[in-house]
């Protein structure tokens, strides 16, 4: 039988735990953020270590870059160098947006091994097709089911690597086919097992389609996001977010359903006011309202 001592110590310790439970449930929850370094591209390749510093100073944990070439590395920053100078700032590059026009042009392979050698060494999981031109991207149905082929081959050579690969849209993706759109084309076209998407919220919204019926209707597939919102007066402009018409409250209420692991705050080219100072408003609303 317990004494009265031994009663209220395990009863206060169990009451403790009960008063900790939200707190550790609150921090399960929390995501980290990221953004997209072309947000920063005006300032980033004049001054890769200081942008970087500004990066780290603001808050973010996480970037997916851009502008690589195998010739001058990150802006003239060699990928170790790059990958010193995020880890100084308490960064990872998680995902990186790397050319596929040559790859789509050419077909050819040959440079995804670069790509997948330099996302090994700063530590990433994903290498990602950001955009692909409008020559080669094709015009018909049967374009895009070419395209699915040539991903998910890109797409194994990556698993082999240890990566997964994950295709960023804009769009044009939309453009409809009959009963369906190149979007749809890409996801019922690609092994789940090999690709994942990367939803580009704002341009799934300016294209007149809705993030929540992508998720429901391919749940799981959308393992990473890009976060941006759209401006009230002008449409083709972004805004800070939480300024803009997107509705991310509701949107990040779904990000199980979406499969989303990871989301990073993007400004696109039509966004032109101070990039950091920007973003660090739009970083600040995220934190405040959506995680």
């Amino acid at each position: 039988m317990l004494k009265r001592r031994e009663f209220l110590i395990n009863a206060s310790l169990a009451l403790g735990a009960l008063a900790l439970a939200p707190t550790f449930a609150f921090e399960a929850k929390k995501r980290a953020i990221g953004i997209q370094l072309w947000t920063l591209r005006d300032t980033l390749p004049k001054d890769v270590k200081g942008v970087l510093a500004q990066v780290g100073k603001a808050g973010f944990t996480e970037v997916e870059t851009f502008g690589y070439s195998a010739a001058q590395g990150f802006f003239g920053a060699s990928v170790r160098d790059f990958k010193l100078m995020l880890d100084d700032n308490g960064l990872r590059a998680t995902s990186n947006h790397f050319d596929f026009n040559s790859i789509i042009k050419e077909g050819s392979t040959d440079v995804v091994k670069t790509y997948i050698e330099t996302a090994n060494v700063l530590g990433s999981e994903y290498v990602t097709v950001p955009y692909i031109v409008s020559e080669l991207r094709g015009t018909t149905a049967d374009a895009y089911k070419k395209l699915a082929m040539q991903i998910n081959k890109v797409g194994q050579l990556c698993k082999d690597g240890g990566l997964k690969l994950a295709y960023h849209n804009h769009d044009f993706e939309f453009t409809k086919f009959g009963a369906t759109n190149g979007y749809e084309i890409l996801l019922n076209e690609t092994d789940k097992s090999l690709v994942d998407f990367e939803m580009d919220l704002y341009w799934v919204v300016r294209s007149g389609n809705d993030p929540l019926q992508l998720f429901e209707k391919y749940p799981g597939r959308f393992t990473m996001w890009h976060v941006k919102d759209m401006d009230k007066t002008n449409p083709d402009w972004n805004a800070e977010i939480g300024t803009g018409t997107i509705d991310f409250k509701s949107i990040f209420a779904q990000a199980e359903l979406s499969g989303m692991k990871r989301f990073f705050l993007e400004h696109e080219s039509n966004y032109k006011p101070n990039p950091i100072e920007s973003a660090i408003s739009s970083l600040k609303y995220i934190k405040k309202n959506l995680i």
